[in-house]
């Protein structure tokens, strides 16, 4: 897939929008691929919001480096079961927006596009790395560092990317992540990035009001990644990162940041979440496909960039299925809802939800 960064003009005041995304009619995965066909396998809370599985197996694989502290908490909100919260009253007209023909994508895979993995990759951190200083477009908004970054880590689209090249540093061991956008090595073995934040994975905390992250919503993008592991474990037990065309001056909790200028009411906001429809009959989806879809209709997806319409985010690995990932391609944007999450947050300055 050609990767290509956000349409979207960010001025100074408007930080780190950040978009990955392959153009629409692109394939997920060129001819390199070398995955088997199927493995048997708005500030606080948004005014406008009112109350108002069967098939072939996933094998298991081993436990990956981070099952200790693979997430955030259990009560954090990316954690939270929003399959039968009230939809939200302007759900139809965000849909909409989007683009309720549009079809998903994912945005990830097997093999190789254009010369590098397929999706945002994930770099584990090992026992004792050297931390390096890391300077910043974005100095004011960015946790200073240093960051633990190794020779070798990888780089959204490679090395010679011209796209988001998102970094992310998983340190398992301390339950860190440690994640930087527009990330270049310099010859001195520093690097220099747009932004960068560091997260707790055993803490509820949310960045400070305004502060963008790695991604433009203010959000951890390693949160919100579909990874491998935990599909072929069966089962995803998180929302899943997602990218739109437009979003407006705004954004809801538990996002902390917006990327726009335009402040047309029927555009989403950064942070919302809309779900997958109980209708939509999943149970004949490929067996990747079908666990990821079964994780959108239990948690959901959250707008944190702006990109493509109906781009969700994950990591490349060479044991998907990319004939499996395209099948979710028959899923359009009128298949979901946004829903009104104001009845899980404890504070507008933390991810804890109510249980």
């Amino acid at each position: 897939m050609r990767r290509r960064a956000a349409s979207l003009i960010i001025t100074a005041t408007l930080l780190a929008g950040c978009g990955s995304t392959a153009d629409p009619g692109e394939p997920i995965a060129a001819a390199t691929s070398s995955a088997p066909v199927e493995q048997a396998v708005e500030q606080a809370v948004d005014p406008g919001a009112t109350a108002g599985v069967s098939g072939t197996a996933i094998p298991r694989p081993s436990a990956p480096a981070t099952a200790a502290c693979h997430g955030f908490p259990a009560d954090n909100v990316w954690r939270a079961d929003v399959s039968k919260l009230p939809v939200h009253r302007s759900s139809s007209t965000y849909v909409a927006s989007i683009g309720a023909s549009a079809a998903m994508h994912p945005d990830f895979g097997s093999g190789t596009w254009e010369g590098a993995p397929i999706g945002i990759p994930i770099t584990q951190v090992k026992p004792g790395q050297a931390k390096v200083r890391v300077s910043f477009e974005y100095a004011s908004e960015s946790d200073r560092g240093p960051y633990p970054i190794p020779i070798d880590a990888k780089v959204e689209g490679g090395r010679s990317s011209t796209g988001d090249r998102h970094v992310i540093l998983v340190d398992a061991p301390g339950c860190r992540v440690y994640e930087l956008y527009a990330a270049y090595p310099s010859s001195d073995g520093t690097w220099r990035a747009g932004s960068g934040a560091v997260f707790d994975l055993r803490s509820n905390r949310l960045r400070p009001a305004g502060w963008t992250s790695a991604d433009a919503a203010g959000l951890s993008v390693y949160a919100g990644l579909v990874r491998y592991d935990e599909v072929a474990a069966g089962r995803i037990d998180h929302a899943i990162r997602i990218t739109v065309p437009r979003t407006r001056d705004a954004y809801v909790w538990p996002a902390r940041h917006q990327a726009s200028v335009r402040t047309d009411a029927a555009l989403p906001p950064m942070g919302l979440r809309l779900r997958l429809k109980a209708s939509v009959d999943i149970s004949r989806l490929p067996a990747q496909a079908r666990v990821v879809a079964a994780a959108m209709q239990r948690y959901g997806v959250i707008i944190a960039d702006n990109g493509s319409s109906w781009y969700i985010s994950g990591a490349p690995d060479d044991r998907w299925s990319n004939d499996a990932l395209r099948a979710l391609k028959g899923l359009h944007g009128s298949d979901f809802e946004a829903v009104d999450t104001s009845s899980l947050m404890v504070s507008k300055d933390s991810g804890a939800v109510k249980r």
